[in-house]
């Protein structure tokens, strides 16, 4: 059976610096054709944590050197690690269904993610980005720019951003006709690019938006069949670590909620991802999630694997 999928692709599936990532998107593209190969549709979301922190400390690292080079504003690097992730993406993809006879199209949209300017995280940001500082540095870079720090397990003090939740992509309808014309498509890259309303038009705001929450309002938005969230692990577990552990095959949303209840899932891990999907599967009769490892893909959308959410 072929369905159409949106992807939200984990971070150990790209590496940490661009001559790790060219590596692991060879193994990561050879995944993803086999699920196109089988008849379904795909759309890739990512992750940007290492890209986007690398552009904005290599940013800082400059500025503090010379005042020709400027503070780059944080939406400009989320777009710039979109456009690289992207073209190493697309780039591997491509070489990998012409090594199997196939020409199918693949394109990286840069896009931007709609966000509520009252969303709750503005008021506390909590997000770390970029490099450490000593106080005397965070304070006076914070009255040049009305950046805020925060003091980080006694390493000094970074920037700190909020993760507001995603409300609409601009590129939708772009998005839907390539979609229905069977491009593979990458999107939403880190989340996306932040935006809040400005009178007419959107400006880009200091913000990180969870990937898996981006591509869940991407899987809905693509009218999907299926949110497959793709992590380090098979499936996943209640009482992880301990001598009780449990992998599960299927969870309903009234397990999702009772497990969240006991705290089974950790903030900041496999929380957001269980949520994400729940997110998803509650908008519509029918749909399904399932969380999984990358190298398990295939078998997972299979039914042989990972822990399906209906």
């Amino acid at each position: 059976m072929s369905y159409k999928i949106v992807i939200a692709l984990g971070g150990n599936a790209l590496g940490s610096n661009v001559e790790e990532q060219k590596e692991a998107v060879k193994k990561t593209s050879e995944h993803l054709v086999d699920l196109v190969m089988n008849g379904n549709k795909i759309i890739v979301g990512h992750g940007n944590g290492p890209q986007v922190g690398m552009i904005n400390l290599a940013m800082e690292e400059g500025h503090k050197n010379t005042d020709k080079i400027p503070l780059m504003p944080f939406p400009e690097c989320g777009a710039m690690s979109q456009g690289y992730i992207g073209y190493h993406l697309q780039n591997a993809i491509h070489y990998e269904f012409k090594e199997r006879g196939r020409e199918v199209p693949v394109v990286t949209v840069i896009t931007q993610v709609i966000v509520d300017e009252n969303d709750e995280a503005f008021k506390n940001p909590t997000k770390p980005i970029g490099s450490f500082y000593t106080k005397e540095e965070a304070e006076e870079i914070a009255k040049k720019t009305g950046y805020q720090f925060k003091e980080d397990s006694g390493r000094g003090y970074r920037r700190v951003v909020a993760s507001p939740f995603p409300k609409d992509i601009v590129e939708k309808d772009s998005l839907k006709s390539l979609y229905d014309a069977r491009n593979v498509i990458i999107a939403c890259g880190g989340g996306g690019i932040p935006l809040i309303k400005d009178g007419l038009k959107y400006k880009g705001v200091d913000a990180v938006i969870d990937k898996d929450f981006s591509c869940a309002l991407l899987a809905d938005l693509m009218e999907a069949d299926v949110l497959l969230i793709l992590t380090a692990v098979e499936k996943v577990a209640i009482n992880f670590g301990k001598e009780d552990e449990k992998w599960l095959d299927k969870m309903t949303i009234d397990d999702c909620n009772k497990y969240i209840e006991q705290g089974q899932f950790a903030p900041g891990s496999m929380l957001p991802k269980v949520e994400a999907a729940m997110q998803f599967v509650k908008g519509k009769s029918g749909r399904k999630a399932v969380i999984t490892s990358l190298e398990k893909a295939l078998d997972a959308m299979s039914g042989k694997t990972g822990t399906w959410i209906e």
